[in-house]
């Protein structure tokens, strides 16, 4: 997956998803509202300010969000009399577009795995510290995990040109796509390599959560659909971020992925008319053409 100028690791037990971070819930605001509706919007900060309230962040955390995601080259401001308005970049437009692929195409649950692995190995020197840790978190986006020190694997066939190419790192990486062999114990590999007990525990705290539907989440009740929506998809891309997608076949037969996205596209299937025409009440917004 792309890489969305957010410098957390993905993985980090220490990251709390029932509280996204307020560039998160920009994101899944800019995509659920303007990215959706006209990729060409702008939308007034007033508005932008407006329904991040509504899932308690304050003003002065969204300004100085909508900045840095300016400065990260994911957003633009258009100024109109004494307003400010802001719209997606092309950057920003591809990042929403990997993640609505990942969220209602490809989905958590990896029932077509082919069998075949991608194997990328890097040397950077020691002094690139920087764009070692923006590799690494690219890696993590795309699925990869670290099977020995240097050389990583991800399932499946991954093309990482655009990754390595946009870092200028092709001369340093190697790429390989291939099947294990019969003396591999797959399922072995997997546990070594990915943490599959904190993913595991990330998808069952993300369906407790939202089991229940949007009543029984803090500070969004079952008459805002918008907020709902907003901390829905946030929380969701917020989980799947740290999922590699491993084939099915070789996980835990209890693997929880399932059930979590069945809750998911069960309260976002409830949520996207309302939501969608209480945006539409309350997003002013102007068109760049």
């Amino acid at each position: 997956m792309k890489d969305t100028g957010i410098d957390d690791d993905p993985t980090s037990d220490a990251a709390d998803i029932s509280q996204p971070r307020p560039q998160s819930l920009l994101l899944a605001f800019f995509g659920n509202h303007v990215l959706a509706e006209d990729g060409d919007l702008c939308v007034y900060s007033g508005s932008i300010i407006e329904v991040l309230g509504r899932v308690g962040v304050g003003e002065q955390a969204v300004r100085s969000t909508l900045s840095r995601m300016v400065n990260r080259g994911l957003l633009h401001r258009r100024r109109e009399g004494r307003r400010m308005h802001f719209g997606l970049t092309e950057q920003a437009k591809h990042v929403l577009d990997d993640g609505r692929v990942r969220i209602w195409k490809q989905g958590a649950v990896n029932d077509e795995w082919d069998g075949t692995w991608t194997l990328l190995a890097f040397s950077l020197p020691d002094s690139w510290k920087r764009r070692r840790h923006e590799l690494r978190s690219r890696l993590v986006w795309s699925g990869f995990g670290t099977l020995y020190s240097g050389l990583w694997i991800a399932p499946g066939h991954v093309d990482v040109s655009e990754v390595v190419g946009e870092l200028g790192l092709a001369e340093y990486v190697k790429v390989f796509h291939g099947a294990a062999g019969v003396a591999t114990d797959i399922e072995g590999m997997i546990r070594d390599t990915w943490d599959l007990e904190s993913i595991a525990a990330r998808y069952r705290a993300f369906d407790e959560r939202w089991s229940e539907g949007p009543r029984e989440r803090p500070g969004v009740g079952a008459d805002d659909p918008l907020g709902a929506r907003l901390r829905l998809v946030s929380e969701w891309l917020d989980t799947i971020r740290a999922d590699p997608r491993l084939p099915a076949g070789h996980l835990p037969h209890d693997w929880p992925a399932r059930p979590a996205q069945e809750t998911f596209h069960r309260i976002a299937e409830q949520t996207e008319a309302p939501a969608r025409e209480m945006a539409r009440e309350l997003l002013q917004t102007t068109t760049v053409r």
